[in-house]
């Protein structure tokens, strides 16, 4: 009698082979669809505007990383560096990024620290307000945040804790080595990076943050790929310090403009 070879193991083979090839595949884009921006700075980046019923709205294509490192959908507050975090520009900065692209998620990585000076975004640097290290914690969870998607920007705003005598001259310069350093650590040296312009009722009580505020419009002309968004008509809360909930969702849509405008370049 004739052997007959079976071609079971040949089709499992074939079959497996395209499995992995067409998951593979799958994974892939919606790693590529995952667009991620890291949020760091100071206090009006982590935000302290009142949270109202439009904050707390999710959209179904905007995410948070938390304090947990899980992705959830994001409603304000976002951060979590102080339990007086509030609404700040970030989730207006997604909500309109995913609006305009119906093809991708977003991902937000809320890592500012209320108080922070642009010195204590350094390797090793402990801020002993939060009892954190901003700088590495950061870089961590921007990491973690990278097994799920692609950075694809950084927003900044900070400055107000070195509007001073002491500081503000040196800001320019230090913004600049920090930029370049954070490119380096995130494996990205172009990865857009958007800086915001210091609340305007700011410089009434603090002269130096007009030099620092100086040193924000100057960015792009130093460092390739930087954008400077104004503060321009934006209002403060009672404390003259943080902007009030509407003015940081204007702020958050001013960052989106110009994220949009960098990623066409």
């Amino acid at each position: 009698m004739k052997r007959t070879t079976s071609l079971f193991p040949v089709i499992l083979l074939i079959v497996v082979f395209f499995t992995v090839i067409f998951y593979s595949d799958c994974t892939g884009n919606k790693q590529k669809d995952f667009h991620l921006y890291l949020l760091i700075g100071q206090s009006n980046m982590a935000g302290r505007g009142l949270v109202g019923d439009l904050d707390k709205q999710p959209h179904p294509r905007v995410f948070t990383l938390t304090k947990e490192n899980t992705w959830i959908e994001a409603v304000d507050p976002i951060h979590f560096d102080k339990d007086i975090a509030g609404v700040g520009p970030g989730l207006t900065f997604g909500k309109t990024m995913a609006d305009k692209n119906p093809n991708i998620r977003i991902g937000l990585i809320p890592c500012a620290c209320g108080g922070s000076a642009i010195s204590h975004w350094k390797t090793g640097v402990l801020f002993e307000q939060t009892k954190s290290y901003p700088y590495d914690d950061a870089l961590k969870r921007a990491k973690i945040a990278l097994k799920d998607g692609v950075l694809k920007g950084i927003l900044w705003h900070q400055g107000e804790g070195d509007s001073n005598e002491e500081s503000a001259g040196l800001y320019e310069q230090r913004l600049a080595e920090f930029i370049t350093i954070l490119r380096n650590d995130l494996g990205s040296q172009d990865v857009p990076f958007i800086a915001g312009e210091l609340g305007q009722f700011f410089l009434k009580d603090r002269p130096e943050a007009n030099i620092v505020n100086e040193a924000l419009k100057r960015l792009p002309e130093r460092v390739n790929n930087t954008a400077f968004v104004s503060s321009q008509g934006l209002t403060p809360k009672d404390d003259g310090v943080h902007f009030d909930t509407e003015s940081a969702r204007e702020l958050g849509r001013r960052y989106a403009e110009a994220m949009m405008r960098l990623e066409k370049n």
